[in-house]
Formats: structure tokens, C-alpha cells, sequence
């Protein structure tokens, strides 16, 4: 079994490889589908295994567990392992990553090397969720990062190269942060033989001195907080998911925004938890702005892209705010918060991609009664806004309150009051979310032009139902997914606690 995880990162990387010897769109994009549904098919294949190791009584901190050496010398190991926090990403990628060659169904421009970059993506996030050796971990982040780069600059739309550039330099930028502080870790680490490692299962049983963690806690913090729209760090967040074709921002605001948020919590607070602890204050108020700034700053866009790009900004806020109170329920609210986010997040632009290639516009003004003229696609369009604003009966709601139970349960006057402020955003979002759905769904047919186009096609129907399943089904049955996520959770704040400062 254990080499199911091997597998999650060859499938895409060899269907990428198969892309390249065909040209015709219609084999690229049967081997591209053929290829991402196959990952979907192993993540329900490893759900079902993980579940029944457990219920076995397999306690095991992770499970399906291979380590093989890579660069002896450093200490560098292809080491994985998963936990349910780990599996329940892999299961998001899969689900994003399908429905993204889906909706690129119709993809004619280099298609080839459209779908070669995609799947890369695809490899690059499996192989993050999977590695316990932080070496390892951070090879398969830049994995992700220039393929961003050439989807939005080669792809894109508006100002494509600008963005592009800006949402590379911005990655680059926290790249470099992580690594200076993967490296931190390292040099001041020892393993069971007294020798440097990158191996997370090994410095997290041996914590590194206090002033190591204090001073690269903040590194390792915010370069993966710049890949999870950590305020003021989030300005490539907007122009890049603007610019960019609907896949890509499916795959940006789904997945990739959920590399930074994973690395937060895997690397950061798990392994220098004293640290946490100190920068604790300042973590849950940077998160505080950017939930308030992130929700007043959508309700002045007027194009549907932006409107997602900063709501993403102000709900990616609920995943550091819920890291930051560093209790059990604040970060299983969290963890929640990343996958509910990725699946509401990936459907609303894979909506807005299918009224964009229809009336060529997302402004607002220029929109107006598409649900007359595609009921489908508005339907999932005012649902995608619904889980956005915490409707009861959708992940968003789950995810949200979970937070907030968490982040109330922190004493002190200052939490409670970030708590509060972080809860009355949900007002701004209703706000926000009700306007554009008036303004473009309902009303009269505001372009006559508008009466002639169709509705969603078979291959956006699936998409779409794809991730409105794992939306739904999170929202009526969270307890499946709150029984995957404790065992994960409780040994990091195992790690947290045992030095929790009173």
C-alpha cells in the first residue's frame, strides 16, 4: 500500500510525459482526463485504505510510512507518509485538477503544453502532501511555481505578463523565506545518530533550542504565509487569479493557496511550537486584517475574478486566524477551512470561466438576468456564493463556525476581541456575495446579445457536480471528515502542548 503514494506523484508526471508525444487536442485532452481521473480514483482508493488501517488500530503517527535514501550525505531522503490532514489535501488536489482539464475542455491554444503544465502542477502538490522530509517537501513547492508562471503569462488574459511576473517574484520571494528557515532547522538539528536532518518525523521529537526557533520561526512563517495570501504579503493574490485561464485559477485558489496554509501549520508551528507560542499575538492580528481588509476590499470590485481574488484573500484569513489560536478545535477548523475553501473557491471561478467565454465580460455593469439564460451555470454560481458567505448545509459553514468555537475558546481579551471582528466579516461577505448574484443573475436580461448563448456543456456539468459533491457533502456529514482530521490533529497539538506557554 504504501506505494499508492509513489503512485499519486508518477500518474500525473507520466500522463504529462504520454501528453507530449500527441498532438491532436482531442488525445491530449482524452490522456489529460484519462490521467486526472485516475488520481481522483487513487485518492478514494487511499481514503479507503487509510480508513481501514485505522480501524484496524493502526495508531500510527502516519501511516503507509517508505523512506529511501536520496542524498546520504546531507541526510536528504525521499521519505513519505501520510495523515488525514495530509489525505484530505490529496483528495482536494484530485478533485480541483480534474475538474480543472474539464472545464479546459475546449482548450485549443497549445493545448499540449497546456496540460503538460497542469498535471505538473498536479505532481508537484501530491508530492508536498506526501513528504516528511523537508528537503523534499520544498523540491516539490518550486515544482509548482514556474509552471504558474508560463499558464498565466502564455494563457492568461488582461494584463497576463505583469501578473505573472508578480505572482513569480512574490513565490520566489517565499520560497527563499522557506528555505533559509528549512536550512535554520536543519543546521540546528540532530538526529537519533547526532547528525543534521531534514526529516520532520525527527526534529519534531527533538525540538530545536529556543532562540533557533525564534529566529526562524518567522521565516518559515511567512514564506509559506506568502503562498497562503498572509497579509501584507497577498498582492500577487488578486492580479494573479485575474489574469490567469479558469483552470489556473481553479488550481491557484483551490490547491496551491493550501500549499502555504499546510506549510504554516506542518512546518512552522509543528515543528518549532515555542515559537508559535511567542508569535502567536501577531499571527491571529495579521490574520484579523486580512479577513477585514479581504472582505471590504471586494465589495468595491465590480469584475467577478477580482471579486473571488479578494474574498480569497479575506477566507484564507480564516485558515491562519484558526492556526494561530493553537488549540484543537481552532486548527481542525482550519484544516477544514483550506478544503472547504478549495472546493468553493475552484467552483466559483470554474462559474465565472463559463460566463466569461460565453459574454466575454466579467463586469458586473455589463451583466445582468443569466439565469434565464443559463440556469445551470447561475445555479452554481449563486451556490458557489452561498458556501462563500457560511449558508448552514455547506462546507463553508462548517468550516467557519469551527473556526470560531476555536478561536473563542483562546482567553484573553485580545483573541476574543479578533474573534469577533473576524465573525462580523461574515456580514461584509453576505453583502458582497448577494450584490454580484443580484446584479448578474438575476434581473432582467441586461445585453440582448446574452439571449442567444447556451448553457454548460456535459464536460462543466461533471466539473461543476464534481466539486458541488464534496461542498454538499461536507456541509450535511462534517463528522467523517472531523473523525479523518482528529487523529492528525491531536499529534500536532501534541507537539504544541507539551511546551504551551500558561
Amino acid at each position: 500500500m504504501a506505494m499508492n503514494l509513489h503512485l499519486l506523484v508518477l500518474v500525473p508526471v507520466l500522463t504529462a510525459l504520454a501528453i507530449l508525444f500527441f498532438k491532436e487536442l482531442k488525445t491530449v485532452r482524452a490522456i489529460a482526463l484519462a490521467g486526472t481521473a485516475l488520481q481522483l480514483l487513487l485518492g478514494f482508493v487511499l481514503l479507503a485504505a487509510f480508513c481501514a488501517e485505522r480501524a484496524a488500530g493502526n495508531t500510527a503517527p502516519m501511516l503507509f510510512y517508505s523512506s529511501y535514501e536520496w542524498f546520504t550525505p546531507l541526510g536528504i531522503a525521499y521519505t513519505t507518509g501520510i495523515d488525514g490532514i495530509a489525505l484530505s489535501m490529496i483528495l482536494l488536489s484530485a478533485l480541483v485538477v480534474l475538474s480543472g482539464v474539464l472545464v479546459s475542455w475546449k482548450m485549443e491554444k497549445l493545448s499540449r503544453e497546456f496540460f503538460f503544465l497542469l498535471l505538473l502542477l498536479s505532481a508537484g502538490a501530491y508530492g508536498f502532501f506526501i513528504s516528511l522530509d523537508l528537503f523534499t517537501l520544498f523540491f516539490f513547492l518550486e515544482l509548482a511555481v514556474i509552471p504558474k508562471f508560463l499558464l498565466i503569462g502564455v494563457w492568461g488574459s488582461g494584463r497576463k505578463e505583469y501578473s505573472a511576473m508578480k505572482l513569480a517574484l512574490m513565490l520566489m520571494a517565499g520560497s527563499a523565506f522557506v528555505f533559509l528557515g528549512l536550512l535554520g532547522m536543519y543546521f540546528n538539528s540532530q538526529d537519533a545518530n547526532g547528525l543534521h536532518t531534514f526529516d520532520l518525523t525527527a526534529l519534531s521529537a527533538q525540538p530545536l533550542p529556543l532562540s533557533a526557533q525564534l529566529l526562524f520561526f518567522p521565516l518559515t512563517f511567512i514564506g509559506f504565509g506568502i503562498f497562503g495570501a498572509l497579509f501584507p504579503f497577498h498582492t500577487w493574490v488578486p492580479d494573479g487569479h485575474s489574469s490567469a485561464p479558469t483552470a489556473a485559477s481553479m488550481f491557484l485558489a483551490g490547491i496551491s493557496m493550501k500549499l502555504g496554509g499546510y506549510g504554516c501549520l506542518r512546518v512552522a508551528t509543528y515543528l518549532m511550537p515555542e515559537a508559535a507560542q511567542v508569535y502567536a499575538p501577531y499571527i491571529v492580528l495579521l490574520a484579523t486584517i486580512a479577513i477585514l481588509y479581504g472582505a471590504f476590499a471586494t465589495m468595491m470590485q465590480s469584475d467577478l475574478k477580482y471579486i473571488n481574488a479578494y474574498s480569497s484573500v479575506s477566507h484564507c484569513g480564516f485558515v491562519l486566524l484558526g492556526i494561530g489560536m493553537l488549540n484543537e478545535t481552532a486548527i481542525t477548523g482550519a484544516v477544514m477551512q483550506m478544503i472547504s475553501h478549495g472546493l468553493m473557491t475552484a467552483l466559483f471561478f470554474a462559474a465565472i470561466g463559463m460566463i466569461y467565454d460565453r459574454t466575454h465580460t466579467r463586469q458586473l455593469a455589463q451583466l445582468g438576468g443569466l439565469l434565464k439564460v443559463m440556469p445551470f451555470i447561475s445555479s452554481i454560481f449563486v451556490i458557489a456564493g452561498l458556501c462563500s458567505l457560511g449558508l448552514p448545509g455547506f462546507s463553508g459553514f462548517v468550516a467557519e463556525m469551527t473556526v470560531f468555537m476555536g478561536s473563542w475558546q483562546h482567553s484573553g481579551n485580545f483573541y476574543r476581541l479578533a474573534t469577533i471582528a473576524s465573525c462580523a466579516s461574515i456580514v461584509v461577505t453576505a453583502v458582497y456575495i448577494l450584490r454580484a448574484a443580484g446584479k448578474a443573475i438575476m434581473g432582467p436580461v441586461a445585453d440582448a446579445e446574452h439571449l442567444q448563448l447556451g448553457d454548460a456543456t456535459w464536460n462543466e456539468k461533471t466539473a461543476a457536480v464534481l466539486l458541488l459533491s464534496g461542498i454538499v457533502v461536507i456541509g450535511i456529514a462534517p463528522f467523517w471528515l472531523n473523525d479523518l482530521l482528529q487523529p492528525g490533529v491531536r499529534g500536532l497539538m501534541a507537539n504544541i502542548g507539551r511546551t504551551l506557554i500558561p
